[in-house]
């Protein structure tokens, strides 16, 4: 029976691919470890996973090395998902960005080199860390110009890990993700904002103009992308870097529309509020990478995978009603006035 690793297991992607593997393989064992955050929740994870006897979750943080070491010690495989995750909140309180994302990882990274058990470590970086297109469709060599806190502590991560590459020979592969959703994702995100927001008739609110543009991936076509990094032949893809994305770009206000249109909602529940500091302009993946190395291509339209978010939220009130006050976050912007962003 294959032992999978699956750190920040609890969380938004965590534990769709926790779902994911553990319906596809009923030969795996998965083990969760995850500190459970505000973003960490173990109702994300079904009761009858949990009573499984090919499950078994560990409270803790990834920066405890004993903890991490005692764990690695009996995987086959890893998947480093644990991270700070919000951009906004990262300019509230960056400490614990930077403390989970380099120092986490540096201790993950150790725990590797140390247990030559683990054939595959599969690392989540993020496309935050590219900053604003320069050019476009971005490859995997665009340049990283990191543009808020989270960005700069997932860029310390991601490059730390591709140290240990080169200087251990770590079997290791960088997955950047693009933006995002679907089932069980915090509301502090702009889709399950605007989607549970229109369910209340309340504002949906825009940074800026709402011109900033994003591409867009349904998170089970993203567990699709890391399950096929876990099987695919390592020789072809250590040391590799790989882009996961749909290849299509989306403005905050077309999305905000597309909400309010499939809910039957008026577009007068839109509302502008001010720019998030560090905002970045626009995001388009080039995608070539992960359909030569991985086989992989994204299937899932964006308005086939916003219906089903909009489902799932409207059916699951009794989930995210309780995160209703931690929408927006509390910013101070250039001139010291704090704005909920």
């Amino acid at each position: 029976m294959k032992i999978i690793l699956i750190t920040g297991g609890a969380g938004f992607i965590g534990s769709n691919l926790v779902k994911f593997l553990f319906n596809k393989y009923p030969d795996y064992y998965l083990i969760v470890l995850d500190v459970l955050t505000y973003a960490g929740n173990l109702d994300n994870i079904p009761e009858e996973i949990k009573k499984s006897n090919r499950y078994e979750f560990w409270r803790g943080n990834v920066c405890d090395p004993a903890i991490v070491n005692q764990l690695f010690k009996r995987a086959d495989a890893v998947i480093h998902l644990a991270a700070e995750t919000h951009v906004s909140r990262s300019i509230y309180d960056d400490s614990k960005f930077f403390e989970t994302g380099v120092i986490g990882t540096q201790v993950v990274s150790n725990a590797v080199v140390a247990n030559k058990n683990i054939e595959r470590f599969i690392h989540i970086s993020t496309s935050e860390i590219y900053g604003t297109a320069r050019e476009m469709p971005m490859t995997e060599d665009h340049p990283l110009e990191p543009r808020s806190p989270y960005a700069a502590a997932k860029a310390g991560a991601d490059r730390l890990v591709k140290s240990y590459m080169f200087t251990y020979g770590i079997p290791a592969v960088i997955l950047r993700p693009f933006n995002n959703y679907g089932n069980n994702q915090h509301l502090e995100k702009v889709i399950p904002r605007f989607i549970t927001s229109a369910l209340k008739d309340e504002p949906l609110t825009i940074h800026g103009t709402g011109e900033y543009r994003r591409d867009w991936i349904f998170v089970e076509d993203t567990c699709e992308a890391i399950d096929k990094a876990l099987h695919q032949d390592l020789e072809k893809i250590k040391f590799e870097t790989i882009n996961i994305a749909y290849g299509r770009d989306l403005s905050n206000l077309e999305i905000a529309r597309m909400v309010l249109k499939n809910l039957g909602k008026s577009e007068d529940l839109i509302k502008y509020i001010g720019d998030r500091p560090g905002q970045v302009a626009r995001h388009l993946a080039a995608t070539k990478k992960a359909e030569e190395l991985l086989g992989f291509k994204a299937k899932t339209s964006f308005e086939e995978g916003l219906k089903k978010t909009i489902e799932w939220y409207r059916n699951n009130e009794s989930w995210w009603e309780k995160q209703k006050d931690m929408k927006l976050v509390p910013v101070k912007i250039r001139d010291g006035e704090v704005e909920m962003l």
